[in-house]
């Protein structure tokens, strides 16, 4: 699986745009597109994509693609997965992880309520196993690492969209905590 990791405040600030997140993940579903392919699989204005496309290129996240003819001029996405690093220890850097994060959140939100919105239209052998769920587990922060990467381990074998009879589906992973970390007196 490949990976673009953002480690400064400016790259992370830029990513941490709705219209931006939306076309790298398109990207990254559906392959190459060109901005006008873009604009209209997102309901987004041509000249508004290929000023987010030329954003991204800047930070690394899409770069041109080879196209059909001169004419077409397709962007994909570099890598499979955007990654940074949660516990920055700058001031600049922690505040755009923050924005950024707190972006994914909201668009996260807006996906489960659109799918919750749709969810009686779909076949019922995916509706027992779609929608919300939560566990809460007791771990170390080392148990939680190694959880986690268990849990990516596992999902590694699903990412393959050519298989016969696949449907692409979205697992949103939070972990959060329950509550504030105790103080010492």
């Amino acid at each position: 699986m490949t990976e673009k990791r953002l480690d400064d405040a400016v790259a992370l600030r830029a990513y941490a745009h709705p219209v931006r997140m939306r076309l790298v993940g398109l990207l990254r579903r559906e392959g190459p597109l060109t901005a006008t392919q873009a604009a209209d699989k997102l309901g987004e204005s041509v000249p508004n994509c290929s000023f987010h496309l030329r954003m991204l290129a800047k930070y690394g996240l899409v770069e041109r693609a080879e196209g059909a003819d001169n004419r077409e001029k397709p962007w994909r996405a570099t890598a499979e997965v955007t990654s940074w690093r949660s516990d920055a220890e700058d001031g600049p850097t922690r505040e755009a992880v923050g924005h950024l994060e707190a972006m994914i959140a909201a668009r996260y939100l807006e996906r489960e309520q659109e799918f919750l919105r749709r969810a009686d239209a779909e076949p019922v052998e995916w509706r027992r196993l779609t929608g919300p769920n939560d566990v809460t587990v007791y771990v170390t922060p080392e148990e939680l690492d190694q959880l986690g990467q268990a849990v990516e381990a596992l999902v590694a074998g699903y990412r393959d969209p050519q298989r016969p009879g696949v449907r692409a589906v979205d697992i949103l992973q939070f972990v959060l905590t329950q509550a504030p970390p105790p103080t010492e007196e």
